[in-house]
């Protein structure tokens, strides 16, 4: 027993210690608990060595990678990133090539050998799914346009490095009948996956969610089979653990299961990054400081100017290919995996390695000011970004008549959507605004005039018939584009009234003491919405049946048109 408490309990209590202490100490200045675990790795190892033997860490840590893979797994919406499919795919695929040749290229001619080139290339290709989904969920951006083009790049990004670590674990014995075998053995544990996730999990699972925990360990069960079928089958453990996710994910139960499995992924997790500090060698940073520099630039600069130019290319506007690009200038965690996988398997140096995991924490803490304060990065940019509208603005109008506009949409997000239903009668003369390219064809099928395109831009702005305007309904969440709008309309025409929408009570402040006619709250609606149906009900002055059936036809219309999930502006 003393062996045990002065061996394990002693390293795991001193490391959730101190990863404890650093943690709460970066959330006071609003940094990722990434970069906690990893210092205090650095101070426990490296800096003054209080743990020499590393083995009971990092051992447990591999357990973190498999929970954390599995996690985002079970967090894939594939029918969210429907209207996104072929930027997403196409795209994703298009500069994850593009910028893995850059970096294989640029590190060629930094001196490094073409294997450690090609990890480099990889390496720089991949962004973070775990820091970016958790981020832009904190803004509560996931489900924007340019939240849904992030999470689907990412996607893509996830699959062609699970094919990497596939193709480099088996690469010191390569042979076109070896990449065939293993290419079969794959598609045959991601066929057993897909048998299993439609006949065989519904069922097993409708039972083990009576059990909240029967409901853990079935799902456990299942993260470990894939993660040990995999690995016996001479694949990646996080490859076995992120197809058991993905074959989780599309049960009814999905979020139940992240709610169970989520604090072990976040104990392990944080062993996991404690780990990789521990392996940081600190004489990189000054035998290594041009390709770290260098590295930098190609993150940070690079990276998310090619992601721009392939989501214009695309044809969407400057300002979501941006907010897209911003999103995912980092390298993440299957950056990290795929490196640790050739270190362990010799490919890689451990100053690479090093260098990999600074890389990674630079670049993440830089995406925390990134996505933070995008709308000022965004306008810092916009001007020298004009040179992407070339993609994008032509031919993405569709005015069938001559009618001038008497109402204006901005956004055809859930409530646009309400808002047109309601105005069909009248839309010859109503004109759709938005920036998504999928709205503005489904619009065109319906006949509506639209515009595709910025809000802000004057020459939008002309063609909305400011001074005849009715009613200018805005729902787009950027309040500085909302107030522009605002004012421009107040200029002509004092009579038009003006909708918008706010996220908060403050900022709702804000737009009715600059002018608007009415600010919609979503949350606050529906709560009003809700509370009159109670109301009704209880005075008896409501069929809650026929209330029932007329919302469900409401719905299934949605999803015929393809709104089962909403677009954002």
């Amino acid at each position: 027993m003393a062996v045990v408490i002065d061996g394990v309990f002693l390293q795991l209590g001193l490391v959730v210690i101190l990863a404890a202490a650093a943690a709460y100490i970066l959330r006071l200045f609003r940094q990722p608990q990434i970069l906690a675990y990893v210092i205090v790795g650095i101070l426990i190892t490296p800096v003054f060595q209080i743990i020499t033997d590393t083995s009971i860490v990092e051992s447990m840590s591999i357990v973190g990678i498999a929970f954390l893979l599995f996690i985002v797994g079970l967090e894939m919406d594939l029918k969210l990133l429907k209207s996104v499919a072929l930027v997403s795919s196409l795209g994703g695929l298009i500069q994850t090539v593009i910028i893995a040749g850059i970096g294989y290229l640029v590190a060629l001619s930094l001196g490094f050998m073409s294997l450690q080139a090609a990890y480099i290339g990889l390496m720089l290709s991949f962004s973070s799914t775990m820091v970016v989904m958790k981020l832009l969920s904190d803004k509560k951006e996931l489900n924007t346009l340019h939240g849904r083009l992030a999470v689907g790049i990412l996607l893509m990004q996830d699959i062609v490095a699970i094919l990497a670590l596939s193709f480099l674990s088996s690469i010191n014995d390569f042979s076109w009948t070896i990449l065939a075998t293993a290419l079969l053995k794959f598609g045959l544990l991601f066929g057993a996956a897909f048998i299993a996730s439609k006949y065989l999990f519904p069922f097993i699972f409708r039972f083990s969610a009576k059990n909240q925990e029967l409901l853990l360990i079935n799902s456990l069960a299942v993260c470990f089979l894939f993660s040990l079928a995999f690995y016996y089958l001479d694949f990646s453990i996080a490859i076995g653990a992120f197809i058991a996710g993905i074959s989780l994910g599309n049960l009814q139960y999905n979020y139940e299961i992240i709610s169970k499995v989520k604090s072990l992924k976040d104990f392990f997790s944080l062993l996991f990054f404690v780990s990789l500090g521990m392996g940081i060698s600190i004489s990189v940073i000054k035998n290594m400081w041009i390709p770290l520099l260098v590295i930098m630039l190609l993150i940070m600069v690079i990276k998310p100017f090619i992601i721009m130019a392939v989501c214009s290319i695309f044809r969407y506007t400057k300002k979501p290919s941006f907010m897209t690009a911003n999103s995912l200038a980092q390298i993440g965690e299957f950056s990290l995996i795929l490196v640790a996988e050739g270190l362990a398997l010799g490919h890689v140096s451990q100053e690479l390695f090093s260098l990999t995991v600074i890389a990674t924490l630079a670049s993440i803490v830089l995406t925390t000011y990134y996505i933070q304060y995008n709308q000022f990065f965004y306008r810092l940019m916009q001007k020298p970004l004009s040179i992407f509208d070339v993609f994008t603005t032509e031919g993405m109008e569709y005015l069938p008549t001559e009618v001038k506009p008497a109402y204006v949409l901005c956004g055809h997000n859930r409530i646009g959507y309400s808002i047109l239903r309601d105005l069909h009668k009248v839309k010859k003369k109503v004109l759709v605004v938005d920036y998504n390219p999928e709205v503005i064809n489904d619009m065109v099928k319906k006949g509506y005039h639209c515009i595709y395109g910025e809000v802000t831009d004057d020459e939008i702005i002309d063609r909305m018939n400011l001074p005849k305007l009715k009613i200018l309904i805005s729902t787009i969440p950027d309040t500085k584009a909302t107030i522009y709008l605002l004012e421009r309309l107040k200029a002509v025409n004092k009579k038009a009234a003006v909708f918008v929408s706010a996220k908060d009570v403050d900022e709702a402040l804000y737009l009715y003491e600059k002018g608007a006619d009415y600010v919609i709250l979503p949350h606050f609606l529906g709560g009003e919405h809700v509370s009159g149906l109670i109301t009704n009900l209880r005075n008896k002055k409501l069929d809650l049946k026929k209330e029932v059936k007329k919302h469900l036809e409401h719905l299934h219309e949605r999803k015929g048109l393809g709104h089962d999930h909403p677009k954002e502006h």
